[in-house]
């Protein structure tokens, strides 16, 4: 084989591919005498056709047979020699590629290579500088996790009686919708219980505004217009009185901060004890956040200072991909809300997300490149516990069992498993970095 690589661009090549003559006859041979075998020619015998009743029956489509056989061995062969990686492959349409016997066969194969990065600045003698976080828990975060914690545990009692309603009380309400002092019908709710001041509004209106000062056993009046063009005919361009009534009025208790309170919140033996765990969870937390703030500082330090041309094809693949997960998120606060199916978007619309997506697209792809050098240089590797792990956190994550993970996984074939497996060797080359930067003071 014969091989002339050509550039034509920092990531792109152009591969010119001969084969030899003996091996395109050796190729020939086989195919006929395979043919041969197959096909009943009359008056003959399977396999004793002559070779040149063949050929001249069946000439083109052994021709396309033997260019099916030689175009993807002889186009790996070229990869593997050029030492390059194709992230797309354009080959000549098979049926205009033309061979004949007697004659060396060529081909020319364009594909788009990842970039050559020259890699900087991620380790001695040139880490990486990161300011430091000094964040910490305090002791006024955990008397606020206290607080909520107290939250949890309050119970809603009744108030003592002749309590005016003020906003953080709850009360119980009825509320019903006249027009032209006639009940509407589906306008109609009873028990509800409401917070005053949260705003949420009950049969589409309002109330906490009337319902401030308000004493149990109370009413009010409540006056909604609703215009012309409403789709509920009934309402259109009338008003609704709503009658609010106060059937009772409801304050929250909050447990006492005590050893007992403790108790109630989990295997604590005193409220000591549960101030100690909660301090001790939230550094953990912190911990990590911190952990996660330093590697986003990393990861855009990387891209700042690593320069090179960045494959379309890998762009698009990403831009495709952010925009499927956009969509599939949709679909499901579309199917949430109790909404139909997304509707097909418009041709401007998607085009509009795809421009959207596209500078996160091209920095998760450099991100990718970057880390893919750093995991090669150093030589990391995806090893079979690594997988484990990683089907383990995504368990615990999705609140599935590992297993599951995996079956999950490998059911979405070849491309699944590879995706996973950049991703952990991502995450190895990122914390190599991470471990590697210096942190000041």
């Amino acid at each position: 084989m014969k091989l002339e690589v050509t550039e034509l661009g920092p990531i792109k090549r152009a591969l010119k591919i001969e084969v030899s003559e003996e091996e395109v006859n050796k190729q020939f041979a086989q195919a006929y005498a395979e043919l041969n075998k197959q096909v009943h020619i009359p008056g003959f015998r399977p396999g004793k056709a002559p070779l040149a009743l063949l050929e001249k029956k069946y000439a083109k489509a052994v021709e396309e047979d033997v260019v099916r056989r030689l175009v993807p061995d002889y186009y790996d062969r070229a990869v593997r020699q050029a030492g390059i990686v194709p992230v797309l492959v354009e080959v000549p349409p098979l049926e205009r590629v033309k061979i004949r016997k007697n004659a060396v066969f060529s081909f020319t194969a364009t594909v788009e290579i990842k970039p050559k990065i020259e890699l900087r600045d991620y380790k001695a003698p040139n880490p990486i500088s990161l300011k430091p976080d000094k964040r910490t828990v305090t002791d006024d975060q955990v008397a606020k996790t206290l607080e909520l914690l107290r939250e949890r545990q309050a119970q809603l009692e009744a108030a003592p009686v002749g309590t005016a309603l003020a906003e953080g009380d709850y009360a119980i309400l009825d509320v019903e919708g006249f027009l032209d002092m006639a009940p509407l019908e589906g306008a109609k709710q009873t028990g509800q219980l409401h917070k005053v001041g949260s705003k949420v509004p009950i049969l589409g209106i309002e109330v906490d505004e009337q319902l401030v000062g308000k004493k149990e056993g109370e009413m009010t009046e409540i006056a909604q217009p609703y215009q012309v063009n409403h789709p509920d005919q009934r309402l259109a361009g009338k008003t609704v009185v709503f009658r609010v009534k106060v059937a009772a009025v409801k304050q929250k208790k909050l447990p006492p901060l005590d050893d007992e309170f403790a108790k109630d919140c989990g295997p604590y033996g005193s409220l000591a004890e549960l101030q100690d765990r909660l301090r001790s969870e939230m550094e953990k937390a912190l911990k990590k956040d911190i952990e996660e703030t330093y590697k986003d500082t990393i990861l855009k330090r990387l891209v700042d200072t690593h320069h090179f041309e960045v494959p379309e094809t890998l762009i698009e693949r990403e831009v495709t991909a952010m925009v499927r997960q956009v969509l599939q998120a949709r679909q499901r606060q579309r199917g949430r809300a109790g909404e139909g199916g997304e509707p097909a978007l418009r041709q401007e619309e998607l085009k509009k997300l795809q421009e959207e997506s596209r500078p996160e697209a091209i920095r998760r792809v450099k991100v990718g490149l970057i880390l893919e050098a750093v995991a090669d240089k150093e030589g990391l590797t995806v090893e079979a516990e690594d997988i484990k792990a990683e089907y383990e956190r995504l368990g615990a994550e999705l609140r599935l069992a590992p297993e599951e993970v995996r079956r999950l996984i490998e059911a979405g074939g070849e491309d699944s498993r590879e995706e996973l497996k950049a991703r952990i060797q991502a995450d190895k080359a990122l914390e190599f970095v991470y471990r590697h930067a210096v942190i000041q003071g």
